[in-house]
């Protein structure tokens, strides 16, 4: 069957960056699955986008879809036929709506009972005629952020659609959104070369787009974009920051991007550099440049969208606007000076965090009283150093600086501090605290800002489940996810040896005045919280199956949950590990949820008892031992030497004996070995 090629593109006013990356993604997905409907099968799919365009390429469709046999289920054949045996309404209906006569309705015999059914042949369309409909679902469909109509039409899209080029095999696929209909024209630079040209295919597509200076590839623009920001910061005498966030965002601001060199006074580095990157990246989006020491040089380098004759107006541009920035920024950075850290932190009464969870300062007592016994119970030797980082950290909150530039939070409370004459320790703390920003960031260095971090987090995601602001689906406005993956990713790097309900526990007495539901019910949600996400983040590191076994035997100590899940991970691996699976679950089959009695020796009647219990003794003390000591694989190299045993005793020993005696002497032996096992594993889940 011969195969084609499948063109579209969709061609609008500019859209905001943000909506870009999501928006071919979806394309893509719904592409995808239009076309399994339509059971066309394909061999290649990829997406392009600029700011003023969305495009994707399909290639190896079939010109023709296959045929198919189609069967269909109707009515139960009860329903079908009355008492005469006459097809009733809801036979003639299923008939219809299949477009076949009643008399090709055939019975089928299924779990619940007997249907109708019918069977036929479909006769496969041209992919011409379908992709007119699947191209217009497309286009009606993807999702933005935000959505505008746009003149009298009723169609919604990111941004007016000025044109859509659409084409199969070379020709056009006909169909209109609102009052826009395809055809195969594409235009070129709005600045540089805003004239109409015609497409044909793919590689002429890419070709044309470069001659009319747009560059339709995201990949591509960003290695023009690193490439022209590295020569420009080495021709200005240092080397480029790098920043991916940026580029990505950068990437679809332009269709033809350029690198252009500005300076700002060097007066302005007296402002701590991160307040002046971050004021360049996130209000003029510039890239910021460094010397050989990480030092930041009174220089920035911005992306244009076109090509320009004199580079310098661009640049006097440019400077004007940042001079106007960097100006503020030194204004608040001096004006914060004038009032102490310990004045800031009093202001925090004054500052609502959570209507139903008080102030910030409220806030602040509460998470520093856990970050102490954090200290108190890891590393006394710092519990005064944590304590009054505790203390200031939040106190930047009321600060011009963090007003007017929030992404500074953290690390102005660090400056403020230094300057304050407060201990390195506490004032680097008090930046860590913040740490992590997002899943797989970089996490507080210090013993430190690890105890505040966790104390503040824990108390946010305590909080707003003790007043039941519980994230539901994607919404999570109080970034409770990201707070508890940043918990258990600092517990985990540190190797913090501390209960996890515990915690919970001290946190939620603390907030027990605020609460609005059940503590014990806020605990129990908060920990299955924590489960839940301890399981996604070490999902990708060990087997599924361990990670759910390993928890369902304890989920306290979260360092020791994840050396019980590795153990056995590996453990798996071993000639040992089939044996003792069996025979944990052939135990776990017949006590269930065990006998709480004492196994009595002068009961036995068969050597393969007194063999079994003799066996569970010795290995009781040499398993208990690894277990101890953490050493969790030699425990289950040692509870593995139970199979033997285990097996002798099926073999020989019927357990649900006559005699009650006996019988739960024999169910309390079983037990004992659940629960060697059950320290380290649910054996039940392991696959």
């Amino acid at each position: 069957m011969s195969t084609r090629e499948l063109f579209l593109e969709i061609g609008c006013e500019e859209i905001p960056a943000g909506f870009i990356p999501r928006a071919t993604a979806e394309m893509e997905a719904i592409i995808t699955k239009e076309l399994a409907i339509a059971r066309l099968s394909f061999s290649e799919i990829k997406t392009l986008a600029t700011p003023r365009r969305l495009a994707l390429v399909v290639k190896g469709i079939p010109t023709v879809q296959p045929d198919a046999e189609i069967t269909a289920t109707g009515p139960s054949l009860k329903a079908a036929y009355d008492a005469d045996g006459k097809p009733t309404k809801a036979a003639e209906g299923f008939a219809r709506g299949q477009g076949v006569d009643v008399s090709a309705l055939q019975t089928i015999t299924t779990e619940k009972g007997e249907y109708l059914f019918v069977s036929k042949h479909e006769t496969g369309r041209p992919t011409h005629e379908l992709l007119t409909e699947i191209l217009s679902a497309l286009v009606a469909n993807i999702p933005f952020k935000k959505s505008m109509r746009w003149g009298e039409q009723e169609v919604r899209f990111a941004r007016p659609i000025h044109w859509i080029v659409a084409l199969f095999d070379g020709t056009v696929v006909p169909f209109s959104f609102g009052a826009i209909d395809s055809g195969k024209v594409s235009r070129g630079h709005r600045f540089m070369a805003n004239t109409p040209f015609p497409v044909s295919d793919f590689e002429g597509y890419l070709t044309e787009c470069e001659r009319h200076f747009v560059i339709p590839d995201p990949e591509k623009r960003k290695e023009i974009i690193r490439r022209e920001t590295h020569r420009v910061a080495t021709a200005a005498g240092g080397h480029l920051l790098p920043d991916e966030e940026l580029l990505e965002q950068v990437a679809y601001l332009v269709e033809y991007p350029s690198a252009v060199h500005g300076t700002f006074s060097p007066e302005f580095l007296k402002v701590p550099k991160e307040v002046l990157i971050t004021s360049m990246r996130s209000h003029q989006r510039y890239f910021s440049i460094v010397d050989a020491n990480g030092g930041l040089l009174p220089g920035f380098i911005t992306i244009n969208n076109t090509l320009t004759e004199d580079p310098s107006v661009v640049v006097k541009g440019n400077e004007r606007v940042l001079r106007a920035r960097l100006s503020d920024a030194r204004f608040f950075f001096e004006e914060d000076q004038k009032v102490r850290l310990d004045e800031r932190v009093e202001s925090l009464k004054k500052v609502v965090y959570q209507q139903k969870l008080g102030t910030s300062f409220e806030k602040m007592e509460r998470f520093r009283l856990i970050a102490e016994g954090l200290a108190a119970q890891l590393n006394p030797g710092v519990k005064q150093q944590t304590a009054r980082a505790a203390w200031l950290c939040k106190a930047d909150l009321v600060s011009g600086m963090v007003g007017e530039f929030p992404e500074v939070q953290g690390i102005m409370g660090r400056e403020y501090a230094l300057l304050e004459g407060e201990a390195a320790d506490v004032a680097n703390a008090i930046a860590e605290h913040y740490l992590p920003t997002q899943a797989g960031g970089e996490l507080p260095a210090s013993d430190i800002g690890a105890f505040v971090s966790i104390a503040d987090k824990l108390d946010t995601i305590c909080g707003c489940f003790g007043v039941g602001l519980i994230p539901t689906g994607a919404a999570d406005p109080y970034a409770l996810r990201r707070a508890t993956i940043g918990i258990i990713a600092i517990i985990l790097d540190k190797g913090y040896r501390l209960s996890l309900p515990t915690l919970i526990g001290t946190s939620l007495e603390l907030l027990s005045a605020k609460l609005t539901r059940p503590k014990d019910q806020v605990a129990s949600d908060v920990l299955e919280f924590f489960r839940a996400r301890f399981v996604n983040l070490l999902g990708g590191a060990f087997a599924t199956d361990a990670v759910d076994a390993a928890i369902a035997a304890g989920f306290d100590d979260l360092v020791t949950v994840k050396e019980r899940i590795a153990a056995l991970a590996e453990f798996k691996t071993h000639p040992d590990f089939e044996p003792l699976t069996v025979a944990f679950k052939r135990v776990g089959n017949i006590i269930k949820d065990g006998v709480d009695a004492p196994v009595d020796p002068s009961l036995f009647q068969d050597d393969a008892e007194r063999d079994l219990y003799e066996a569970i003794q010795l290995v009781k003390i040499s398993a208990g031992g690894f277990i101890l000591s953490g050493a969790w694989l030699d425990a289950l190299t040692e509870i593995a030497t139970l199979r033997g045993p285990v097996d002798r005793f099926f073999d020989n020993v019927m357990v649900m004996a006559e005699d009650q005696l006996v019988r739960t002497n024999r169910l309390a032996l079983l037990t004992a070995i659940a629960r060697l096992f059950g320290q380290i594993a649910d054996f039940s889940r392991v696959a």
